[in-house]
């Protein structure tokens, strides 16, 4: 146990099952299965989490009902999956890790573009978000779904499972049974506080009549869903009371937000504060009574650091701390803290990116700053040392960069890192004076400390030259130089020495600390979520603050959990949005005035009193070296946004791959 965390790493149990420290995954959609199967990468990330010292794992929504057909959801509501069940549970249960499988529907709910013609529901009443009107469930097909629930779960228990969940919350089926704004039926499933929690409630007793009292039973409920006309704290206490009253549920926790305008509230980002539902907690835990005087409670929402869990444990607020991405960014995170290797750990900086990779993309789990997610070694991860080692170059500094580094430089290679700047992080370290921005450090700082554990050296300040690189005698360079934004073309050459890109421009306003006279405008093509951060910046520095961008929307190439959170700031702070615009320069920008042109129909507007101007558009990769390394003979590789602008997680995919080819 370690000394610094004594409440965290103390014994709990549910369900007559011990829990070997209060730490929990939550469950998170890996994407990984195959056709309704198990795979490989998928017990790998499950063990791994278990390995590195989680004492419970919740896995993602499983198909638990004959309805339910979605390709990457592990089959079990049949005998077909038994063996890849098995071996899920022994993956986990092996390291003294409690696994539950996960029940839930999605209903109605849906973040994906389109809409989808097979959802179910408790009433024909379109999903906020999407527009998704579903087929009402008839009360024989209620009862068939919960049938299956039951004979499901008890399939798992077989299969070595310690439990299930029952996922209430988030906007889903059984939420949108919960809550009065999507449940307008006027049978035995609607209309009073009993009606509507009668589908939770029968679900529960079915599952523990069919698995008995040794199987622990968790419930994930709604605290705070965020929809006008839903459920609200004061609702959420009496559906918690409801559904706890008779003491059959093992532990609750409390999900935020719902499919609509507060989907954000789900994953919580780097806008707010750590730890943000802990008042609600505070609020809601005396409802969950319970036979015996209460239930354990669970506490998630932006939980990322050991002493946060604890003190959250210590004060009395939770019994159990329920860590998701926290845990795919660093399945060691356990382990670590019992360790007192707090300072080891690989940080979740909040970005929802892990989200956004499955959501829209529909592929696997991914991190920013973890790029082994789900591979065979990827616990306390550090390289086998080559038996030949190699003199390499890096030229830069930024995220690419810094992955390149430490990877290569743990694998025993001599490495050394130019860097134009005097700091390490690159664009990134921009970012994290940004507004939301703060926890991207962690990610640059965790390459730092291995890179300089490993016996990197760095040349930092200095604009490194081919002859500065060739002087070194390199067997091979990795180029991790980035990418510059491009002057738009309504911009001419000369007027380039005025205006410069946003984040050139940043730097400059960076030391201001009192507020300015006149406006400043972000001209927007690059639609990145650090655009709208300077924009709240710069509306903080100054009197008006104006974003122009030619598409018909902002935010567009964002999570959909960060568009909202974008809208939603930019709206509340009063910045000033102007769609299918696109200013016209003239030399009457020197007095203060910037044109602006309806893009379609040519109509004028005139910004008056500019005190900042700039432009934030696509970039292009700065391969400046690439010839001239190359012309001499050297293996020269690009990584990051000098191979192709894009992502954090690109950049350190990239850079790790980089350090394990040489």
């Amino acid at each position: 146990m370690s000394n610094g965390y004594p409440t965290l790493f103390s014994p709990f149990t549910l369900a007559g099952k011990r829990l070997k420290n209060r730490i929990v995954h939550a469950s998170m959609t890996t994407r990984m299965g195959e056709k309704g199967r198990v795979s490989e990468r998928q017990l790998h990330y499950y063990g791994n989490r278990a390995r590195g010292g989680a004492a419970m794992i919740v896995t993602e929504p499983l198909s638990m009902a004959r309805h339910q057909h979605i390709p990457y959801k592990i089959v079990a509501y049949n005998d077909d999956k038994l063996d890849g069940l098995k071996r899920w549970a022994d993956a986990v249960e092996a390291h003294d890790c409690r696994l539950l499988g996960q029940i839930q529907d999605p209903g109605r709910g849906r973040h994906e573009i389109g809409r989808n013609p097979e959802a179910v529901g408790a009433s024909a009443l379109p999903d906020d978000l999407s527009g998704t009107v579903p087929r009402p469930l008839t009360v024989d097909e209620i009862h068939r779904m919960n049938d299956d629930f039951a004979q499901s779960a008890a399939r798992l228990k077989r299969c070595g499972f310690s439990g299930v969940e029952i996922s209430a919350g988030h906007g889903h089926l059984f939420h949108q049974f919960l809550s009065p704004w999507s449940n307008a039926r006027d049978d035995e499933y609607g209309g009073d506080l009993a009606g509507r929690t009668r589908l939770v409630s029968e679900m529960i007793a079915g599952v523990r009549s069919a698995c008995g009292k040794d199987f622990i039973l968790g419930l994930k409920l709604p605290g705070d869903d965020g929809v006008p006309g839903g459920i609200g704290p004061d609702q959420a206490a009496q559906i918690a009371a409801q559904l706890t009253r008779s003491g059959t549920v093992d532990y609750v926790t409390l999900a935020q937000g719902s499919h609509a305008r507060s989907l954000e509230m789900h994953v919580p980002d780097g806008y707010g504060p750590r730890a943000p539902y802990l008042p609600l907690f505070r609020a809601l835990r005396k409802a969950l009574n319970g036979v015996s005087g209460g239930v354990p409670l669970m506490a998630l929402g932006r939980i990322t650091d050991p002493a946060e869990a604890d003190a959250i444990l210590a004060s009395g607020d939770a019994e159990l701390v329920q860590l998701g991405r926290a845990l795919v960014a660093d399945p060691a995170w356990p382990a670590k803290a019992a360790q007192d290797r707090a300072h080891d750990i690989r940080y979740c900086v909040s970005c929802n990116s892990c989200w956004y990779v499955g959501a829209a993309f529909h592929q696997p789990l991914s991190c920013d700053n973890n790029p082994r997610v789900g591979q065979a070694n990827e616990v306390d991860y550090w390289p086998v040392p080559v038996p030949a080692k190699k003199r390499v170059v890096i030229v830069g500094a930024g995220v690419a960069g810094m992955e390149a580094t430490w990877t290569a430089a743990a694998r025993g290679h001599e490495v050394t890192v130019f860097s134009r700047s005097r700091d390490v992080g690159g664009k990134a370290r921009l970012r994290a004076l940004l507004p939301g921005g703060e926890a991207i450090s962690s990610i640059y700082d965790y390459q730092h400390t291995a890179a300089l554990r490993a016996g990197a050296r760095f040349e930092l300040g200095v604009a490194a030259t081919a002859n500065d690189v060739l002087a070194l005698k390199p067997d091979t360079v990795i180029l991790a130089t980035g990418a510059n934004m491009v002057a738009p073309r309504w911009l001419p050459s000369y007027a380039q020495e005025m205006v410069s890109d946003l984040r050139t421009s940043m730097q400059g306003v960076l030391h201001i600390k009192h507020r300015q006279p006149g406006t400043a405008v972000i001209y927007d093509m690059d639609q990145s979520e650090g655009t709208y951060a300077s924009a709240e910046l710069l509306r903080q520095l100054f009197e008006r603050a104006v974003i122009v961008t030619p598409r018909d929307a902002i935010a567009e190439e964002t999570a959909m959990v960060t568009h909202q959170g974008i809208n939603r700031r930019l709206s509340a702070t009063g910045i000033e949005v102007m769609t299918l615009a696109e200013p016209r320069w003239s030399d009457d920008f020197e007095n203060g005035h910037l044109e602006i042109t309806q893009v379609y129909t040519g109509e004028k507007t005139v910004l008056r009193n500019v005190a900042f101007f700039a432009y934030a558009t696509p970039r292009a990769p700065d391969i400046t070296l690439a010839t001239p390394l190359r012309a001499a003979g050297i293996e020269v590789q690009l990584i990051g946004d000098c191979l192709a602008p894009r992502t954090v997680m690109a950049a350190t995919s990239e850079g790790h791959a980089a350090g394990h080819a040489i």
